[in-house]
């Protein structure tokens, strides 16, 4: 029974974990010229970032790009944000699930930013850029994406110490786990 349900998971193009690394190098060789979702991604998100930088006034050559343009580039992407972050004066500030609308911002979600970042700096150097000057890999935008997710955190009432107050069971070892795990 499992043999066959395994041969008819690699039929409909399975992605479970399990699958044999050799057959599924097999199944992926008939569409070498397709894109993957992430080679795709990436794509656009580097053809985004340089029309970004052809519209500002003076436009900014790639060459000519820095940290700077990169962080200015996230803050203008909020407008497009779907996420709720809600201000610190705002009555629902802290709570993970509002009751009630309010008038505070969307922004992008700091997942996002993340794993934008991330095609962007391969981007750049796919692009012939240096890895040494790489403007995505800059200090400053791992420090924007660290302040980003702990605002997000707090923002949405589940910051780091409440995590460690959730599990009920093992108090000790899982608060430790929980505490240690979130240092960065």
């Amino acid at each position: 029974m499992s043999s066959s349900d395994r041969g008819k998971g690699f039929a409909e193009g399975s992605s479970s974990f399990g699958i044999d690394h050799h057959h599924q190098h097999h199944q992926h060789q008939p569409t070498p010229a397709t894109p993957s979702r992430y080679e795709s991604q990436k794509r656009r998100d580097w053809n985004t970032f340089g029309q970004y930088l052809k519209n500002q006034r003076p436009p900014v050559a790639l060459s000519q790009c820095n940290c700077n343009h990169v962080l200015d580039f996230l803050r203008y992407l909020d407008q497009f944000g779907k996420t709720k972050v809600h201000l610190q004066g705002c009555m629902f500030y802290g709570q993970p699930e509002p009751p009630a609308p309010c008038t505070c911002p969307l922004r992008q979600a700091w997942g996002s930013l993340d794993a934008l970042i991330g095609r962007l700096r391969a981007a750049y150097e796919e692009n012939g850029g240096f890895p040494e000057t790489n403007p995505f890999a800059s200090g400053a935008i791992r420090v924007y994406l660290r302040e980003v997710r702990e605002c997000q955190a707090k923002a949405r009432g589940i910051p780091y110490k409440k995590k460690k107050k959730k599990p009920d069971q093992g108090k000790g070892m899982s608060g430790e786990a929980t505490s240690t795990g979130m240092q960065f």
